[in-house]
C-alpha cells in the first residue's frame, strides 16, 4: 500500500480531501506551509494524524475560507479556521495566529505521505510545537503531545535542544 492510500484509508476518504484542499491551493496560487504533527513527518518517524495544521498568506486566507465554505464546513477559533469534508475524516486547521506567517517564505518542498508539498523548515516546525506546548489554554493532551513531537524533532536532529527554552529542557530532560 502507498502512503497516500493510507493516509486515505485512516482518514476513511474516497475521494481525497487532502488532494483537493492542495489542488484548491495551487488553482489560486496561494502560498502556504505545513506545520504541525504531518509536518514533523517530514523529518521524523511518521505517526498518524488526521491533523493537517497549515499557515496560508494572510493576504489570501479571506478568498480561500469563502470558496471552502461553498464545499466544506468551515469552523472559526481564536487561532484557527478548521475546514471539515463530510466524506473524510482528515480535519484541516489553517493557523491564522501571525507568528507563523515567516514559516511560508522559508518551507522547503517535501514528501509528507505521499504528498509533495511545502513544508516549515524543521526549526520553524519545532518554534510552532514549542508555542503550542507552552499554551496553556489547549488541553493536556495536546501539549503531551506537543512535547512528544519536540522529542522526535530533537532525537532527529540534536542541535535543536539549544533552541528551547530553559522551562521545556527542564520539563523534557528533568536532571
Amino acid at each position: 500500500m502507498k502512503e497516500r492510500e493510507f493516509m486515505n484509508k485512516v482518514a476513511n476518504d474516497n475521494n481525497d480531501f487532502f488532494q483537493a484542499f492542495l489542488d484548491t491551493l495551487e488553482k489560486l496560487r496561494i502560498s502556504f506551509c505545513i506545520v504541525g504533527g504531518l509536518a514533523v513527518n517530514a523529518y521524523a518517524e511518521p505517526v498518524v494524524s488526521l491533523d493537517l495544521d497549515i499557515v496560508i498568506v494572510t493576504k489570501q486566507l479571506g478568498h480561500l475560507v469563502s470558496i471552502l465554505k461553498e464545499r466544506y464546513s468551515a469552523t472559526e477559533y481564536s487561532n484557527s479556521i478548521n475546514i471539515k469534508s463530510p466524506s473524510s475524516a482528515l480535519r484541516i486547521q489553517i493557523q491564522t495566529d501571525p507568528r507563523y506567517q515567516p514559516f511560508i517564505k522559508r518551507a522547503v518542498y517535501k514528501t509528507v505521505l505521499g504528498y509533495e508539498i511545502p513544508v516549515a523548515t524543521i526549526e520553524d516546525v519545532l518554534q510552532g510545537k514549542v508555542w503550542a506546548a507552552m499554551d496553556k489554554t489547549r488541553r493536556a493532551s495536546k501539549r503531551q503531545k506537543d512535547l512528544s513531537d519536540i522529542l522526535r524533532l530533537i532525537e532527529t536532529k540534536e542541535e535543536l535542544v539549544s533552541l528551547l527554552p530553559n522551562s521545556l529542557k527542564k520539563q523534557l530532560f528533568p536532571d
